[in-house]
């Protein structure tokens, strides 16, 4: 059984999928997977207003780096996650000798690295703000923004609601997302 640790891996930024696909392809060529079992690019979610359309957009939280699992002391682990295109090399300390050695993270960074990609996976079920029939919101987003409303309907299932709101002196029907309204 092989003792892996993680290693912060420092990459071209920008190219870091890329390099998981080149790694993630030669461990599975060479049979390392014993050796390398996991390859992590911390991402998080966010939610973008576009064109009155919610989009979701992925998000890398430390640009330029990768988290691998591995035993860098079995044979050429080491040189095979290092001599891939886009790697810089490994996150290290200079020991006095001609090579640097590679710094292991503790458990408790990896632990909240992995931990804040999770939370990040559970935004969009957080985001569900519960809502009242007669509640009066304020509109945040699109072409009605700064105006308030009275809630009419709530559709939780499309995260939608239909709001009467209040134009040049006449109430009118608005469908709005969750989040083009807060409370």
């Amino acid at each position: 059984m092989a003792e892996t640790s993680w290693y912060v891996l420092r990459a071209v930024s920008g190219q870091e999928k890329k390099i998981r696909t080149y790694l993630e392809n030669e461990i599975a060529r060479q049979g390392l997977e014993e050796y390398i079992p996991q390859i992590v690019i911390p991402t998080e979610k966010i939610f973008e207003m576009r064109n009155g359309k919610k989009t979701i957009r992925e998000k890398t939280l430390f640009s330029g780096y990768i988290f691998v699992e591995a035993d860098i002391k079995y044979g050429e682990v080491a040189h095979l996650i290092t001599s891939m295109p886009g790697v810089i090399g490994f996150l290290s300390w200079n020991d006095g000798k001609t090579s640097k050695t590679p710094i292991a993270l503790r458990q408790g960074e990896i632990t909240r690295i992995l931990g804040k990609m999770d939370d990040a996976a559970t935004i969009e079920e957080a985001s569900s703000t519960n809502f009242s029939k007669g509640e009066t919101i304020q509109v945040i987003d699109g072409p009605f923004s700064g105006f308030e409303g009275t809630v009419e309907e709530i559709f939780d299932d499309k995260k939608k609601l239909n709001v009467m709101v209040k134009i040049f002196g006449r109430n009118t029907p608005v469908e709005l997302n969750y989040s083009q309204v807060e409370k």
